[in-house]
């Protein structure tokens, strides 16, 4: 692997280094936290995925799987990827070689399978006609920009680390990420990155400033607590076929007990 990025080769950054690795992600994060609290207080009833399962299933029934595996995956990969230094990785006894195949071969796999079901969810809404009419604004601005960002990841990985020399993002890229989060931003770090990298981190930050405003809000709703939720007790009226009359002449009806977990 290369290291692209040189203490000697850094200069003192530009206002566009600025703008584009300081200022840009500030304020997407800052979207990102301020729109979720809008969201929730204005649209807690819109706080869902408007799942189309009974207009069409057929697609969804493979795409949609596929995405969210993948999805996960790429997600723990970015993670460790991002937010991990290499020295801890390396104080576990992993190697710089062993974890950089680990990480092309499985989110190769990842992005392959995360692909495939974004590209299966998007050609249903395209060619069912029915879902198609049902697609609102934020859909319209979601599923562009989340498959820009897959791409871009996709093309990056593909170009630099399986058919290219190898790219060290972990030197350049993950050292400006975590310098936004403990405010010692660094734009050098990523201004000399590849241009693939640098447009897949821009169209991954302007995602997150979009995320509060789309259906992306449902991933913090996992129905967990349905599992500790009480049973609610019902009784259930059915008419017997031969009631039987009582000493005063009237019919009783039978009655069954039963319970099943609110909804």
């Amino acid at each position: 692997m290369n290291a692209a990025f040189s203490p000697l080769a850094a200069a003192a950054a530009s206002g566009a280094d600025l703008l584009l690795w300081v200022a840009v992600p500030y304020i997407c994060l800052a979207v990102f936290a301020v729109g979720h609290v809008w969201r929730y207080r204005q649209d807690q009833f819109g706080w869902t995925t408007r799942t189309t399962q009974l207009l069409e299933h057929r697609w969804l029934r493979w795409g949609s799987p596929l995405f969210h595996l993948g999805a996960f995956m790429v997600i723990a990969g970015h993670v460790v990827g991002l937010a991990v230094p290499g020295s801890w990785t390396e104080a576990v006894g992993i190697t710089e070689h062993a974890y950089h195949t680990t990480a092309v071969w499985a989110g190769s796999v990842a992005g392959v399978a995360m692909v495939a079901g974004l590209g299966m969810l998007c050609a249903r809404r395209l060619l069912t006609r029915r879902i198609r009419l049902g697609t609102d604004r934020s859909d319209k601005l979601l599923f562009p920009l989340l498959s820009a960002t897959v791409l871009l990841g996709i093309t990056a990985t593909a170009a630099h680390n399986v058919f290219g020399a190898g790219y060290d993002y972990r030197s350049t890229v993950s050292v400006w990420f975590r310098g936004l989060f403990v405010l010692q931003p660094e734009p050098e770090a990523i201004a000399g990155a590849p241009l693939l990298f640098q447009l897949h981190a821009l169209s991954a930050f302007l995602l997150f400033a979009a995320w509060p405003f789309t259906r992306l809000v449902h991933v913090w709703s996992a129905p967990i607590g349905y599992l500790v939720r009480p049973y609610l007790v019902y009784r259930r009226r059915t008419a017997p076929a031969a009631a039987a009359p009582t000493a005063s002449g009237r019919t009783r009806s039978a009655t069954r007990s039963g319970s099943r977990r609110a909804a």
